[in-house]
């Protein structure tokens, strides 16, 4: 399959559902270990998003992903908001010119997005932090492509390996942000960044399959 930007517009406006749903359990992980405004600072911002996006109708992926990004920076605080608004950033600008995205494009799209949030936040594997969850999925996405072109299959993979690095977050010592003042008593909490970028690959994987 291809990913049009109807299909774009269908994952953002997915992400928040997801976000606004879950707002208390992210704010409560965050609580565990952060600022307790993870969930409430993602709702705030996706629903500042989904006006956005409605009042511009963007005409094409990469301003949709603009749209996004530049949204996100401008009215989500904390650190997500710059993390994720330089993964749509970075993802608009890849997509530009491109009025579908083959699976390979996806992947590309993926993987510039992450490398832009890696570089933005100075974090690596094994830090606890939303990379733990992203990391593993760009890994499964490149590794499924060179083996099966279906988009489907490459996107389930991701999810996959994107819950079991959410999971490994749990034991894992933080290292950056927030949590990391709290040392060893950071262990045993879920990271709140590595959950919502879990339903990030997610909400993509179960909506674009045709």
């Amino acid at each position: 399959m291809t990913v049009t930007l109807s299909d774009v517009l269908n994952w953002i406006a997915r992400l928040q559902t997801i976000y606004h749903e879950n707002r208390q359990y992210l704010t409560d992980l965050d609580a565990a270990i952060g600022d307790a405004d993870h969930g409430i600072n993602l709702d705030r911002g996706f629903c500042a998003v989904q006006t956005e996006l409605v009042k511009t109708a963007p005409a094409d992926i990469s301003a949709a992903l603009k749209v996004v990004a530049m949204t996100l920076i401008r009215s989500v605080g904390g650190a997500s908001g710059p993390l994720y608004g330089t993964f749509f950033l970075r993802a608009s600008a890849y997509t530009a010119a491109r009025s579908e995205l083959d699976a390979s494009d996806v992947v590309e799209m993926f993987k510039v997005g992450i490398e832009g949030i890696q570089q933005r936040g100075k974090a690596e594997a094994g830090d606890k932090t939303m990379l733990d969850t992203l990391l593993p999925a760009l890994a499964a996405m490149q590794s499924t492509l060179k083996e099966n072109s279906n988009l489907s299959s490459i996107l389930t993979a991701a999810a996959q390996a994107a819950q079991q690095g959410m999971a490994a977050t749990v034991p894992l010592q933080a290292k950056k942000g927030r949590a990391s003042y709290l040392g060893e008593r950071s262990m045993g909490h879920q990271d709140p960044g590595a959950t919502s970028a879990f339903w990030l690959i997610q909400a993509a994987s179960e909506l674009w399959r045709k």
